[in-house]
């Protein structure tokens, strides 16, 4: 193939007349249509004629005008490099079909995703006027809007517990910098020392509690952010992914439904066993969703109430001994729930390790 390309394309030649000039001879026309040929080759059939044509290192003697045979060429090149442009030109193909797998792997993808698009958001707009029927499992919807109230709740308690820790924390600061006022007044004041002495005490205690009450209340604000963020989140993330599942699934129930009323001729049996084979597979993964939905539900129950009520005797235990002034009963709610305090000034940086 690669001798038969070399040899029409090696030989055509322009015939000269003895002037010089270009004749007038019929192969002007064929000249002409080889030439727009030549300019209508795309970009693949020039990468077919790269691979499939000769070594630029290569040349040819031609010998004979146009429409010569092949003996005629005579090529320069050895047998050598004749193998290897064979196997260079072996491989590029090997690596042109691999792309061409790949790329055809894609399209069926896209083609099968925008296909499922298509169908849910039929289904879905369906569904919103009123024309489509949905698979519910009225036990189950309840549950979850039963979750989803009580995450919005919870929420707020958080978001409480937030600010009252943050507004705690700031008049526990100005207890201890009015602590520390009042005893340097103690010192330069004679007269009022005793006075000063007393309140600036008094200050150091209520800080102190202060500082115990709020381990007690982080503690209690982590653990409402962990069930909240974190183990709400999550069955919330297996609900949305069971809700896009029911949706898929009624989707292709819908479409098994709408061909079974159809006629049926042979192209529509076998479009019917194809949406029969989807119809099961999006059940099958709805009915593992539905029971995978089920049991995180059962287990965040279960667990929601252990950590409230352990995090809610906390509180309750923590804010009545503070405002009671009973130290000693505070300092024992927190050991009794394994809360270990930090040190005055451990969150701030030794000078040390400053920058």
């Amino acid at each position: 193939m690669t001798d038969g390309m070399l040899s029409k394309t090696a030989t055509m030649e322009i015939p000269i007349n003895r002037n010089g000039d270009a004749g007038t001879l019929a192969e002007d026309d064929g000249l002409e249509q080889v030439a727009k040929l030549q300019w209508s080759l795309d970009e693949k059939d020039l990468q077919q004629v790269m691979v499939s044509g000769p070594n630029l290192n290569e040349t040819s003697i031609v010998s004979g005008g146009y429409g010569g045979t092949n003996e005629g060429i005579i090529p320069t090149s050895s047998i050598k490099g004749s193998s290897m442009q064979h196997s260079s030109s072996g491989s590029s193909m090997t690596a042109e079909e691999a792309s061409r797998g790949v790329a055809v792997e894609k399209l069926d993808f896209v083609k099968k995703w925008s296909l499922n698009t298509y169908k849910c958001t039929k289904q879905m707009i369906s569904e919103r006027f009123g024309r489509g029927s949905r698979t519910v499992d009225l036990e189950l919807e309840a549950q979850i809007d039963v979750l989803r109230d009580t995450k919005k709740k919870y929420e707020n308690v958080l978001r409480l517990a937030r600010a009252l820790n943050n507004h705690f924390y700031s008049m526990v600061q100005t207890q201890h910098a009015l602590g520390d006022t009042f005893a340097d007044l103690s010192q330069k004041s004679p007269e009022l020392r005793d006075e000063f002495g007393y309140n600036a005490e008094t200050q150091k205690l209520l800080c102190k509690n202060g500082e115990t009450l709020l381990g007690a209340v982080n503690f209690f604000v982590s653990s409402i952010n962990t069930l909240v963020n974190k183990t709400m989140e999550d069955t919330l993330m297996t609900i949305k992914m069971y809700e896009a599942a029911r949706l898929e699934f009624d989707a292709y129930r819908t479409d098994l439904e709408e061909l079974s009323v159809g006629p049926r001729d042979a192209v529509t049996m076998a479009r019917i066993d194809a949406a029969q084979e989807q119809y099961q597979i999006h059940k099958d993964k709805y009915e593992r969703l539905r029971s995978d939905v089920t049991i995180k539900l059962k287990f965040l129950d279960e667990n929601k109430v252990k950590v409230m009520h352990k995090q809610l005797l906390l509180f309750h235990n923590a804010i009545s001994a503070y405002f009671a002034g009973n130290q000693q009963q505070l300092e024992q709610t927190l050991k009794q729930f394994n809360i270990k305090l930090r040190p005055t000034g451990a969150d701030k940086p030794s000078w040390l390790e400053e920058p």
